[in-house]
């Protein structure tokens, strides 16, 4: 007999950039003790480098909100968005390396922001010198900004994500249920954003509490990360 199921519908899930919510961890604590200085920084750029899940993000919206900078992401940058930049006392630069046809954009955003002395954090996967850039001029300004790397996160700050996913959407799951998951999914947190929202799904639809078996039925399932993106 099939199990019955209720209809779910997929509300948005935002995550929590609050100060308490972020996971300290061997792999990140360079990047944290560097936004902390702020704005005792040795110049008025730098660069958060790391994989995905590494906490770049929200190390991000913790700087924005204490030095008051407007945020942009490196592919959706406009007219408006440089408009905006250049009356900002700081200015976030999220995904810097994904900029694609918006070099031209982003150099004038830097170097508009260097020159008035404004403080800019950009994020990144990787260094600038794999960024592919075209403007020789941009890539001069970005290596003499001072770079701090991520690393990928330990199974420990897997779990840790994990529950701080589970915790977003108000799901209360036990630990035995995320020790057994930590292990079995690529420590990114594409992976894990889509192993919650799929086991959130799932336990709606059944109208029960997230299982160990559950768990395992949908890590059988779904996709690698990188079949997602």
């Amino acid at each position: 007999m099939t199990e019955p199921r209720q209809l779910t519908l997929d509300w948005p899930h935002p995550p929590s950039f609050a100060a308490e919510d972020f996971l300290p961890a061997p792999s990140n604590r360079e990047a944290l003790a560097a936004i902390n200085r702020w704005p005792d920084w040795a110049s008025r750029m730098l660069l958060l480098v790391g994989p995905e899940g590494s906490g770049k993000s929200h190390l991000g919206a913790l700087w924005a909100q204490k030095a008051g900078a407007i945020a942009v992401v490196g592919d959706r940058l406009g007219e408006a968005e440089i408009a905006a930049c250049a009356v900002s006392p700081a200015i976030l630069i999220e995904d810097a390396d994904r900029i694609g046809e918006g070099e031209e954009r982003l150099f004038h955003i830097v170097n508009a922001a260097l020159q008035s002395e404004r403080w800019m954090l950009l994020t990144a996967r990787a260094a600038p010198d794999t960024w592919n850039l075209r403007t020789p001029d941009l890539l001069s300004r970005l290596r003499l900004a001072p770079l701090v790397c991520l690393g990928a996160p330990d199974i420990e700050l897997t779990e840790a994500v994990l529950f701080k996913l589970f915790s977003d959407r108000q799901l209360i799951v036990e630990p035995r249920v995320v020790a057994y998951i930590a292990p079995r999914i690529e420590r990114s947190l594409a992976a894990a954003r889509a192993l919650v929202a799929a086991l959130d799904a799932e336990a709606l639809s059944r109208g029960r509490r997230v299982t160990r078996a559950m768990a395992a039925e949908i890590l059988r399932e779904t996709p690698p990360a990188d079949e997602l993106a």
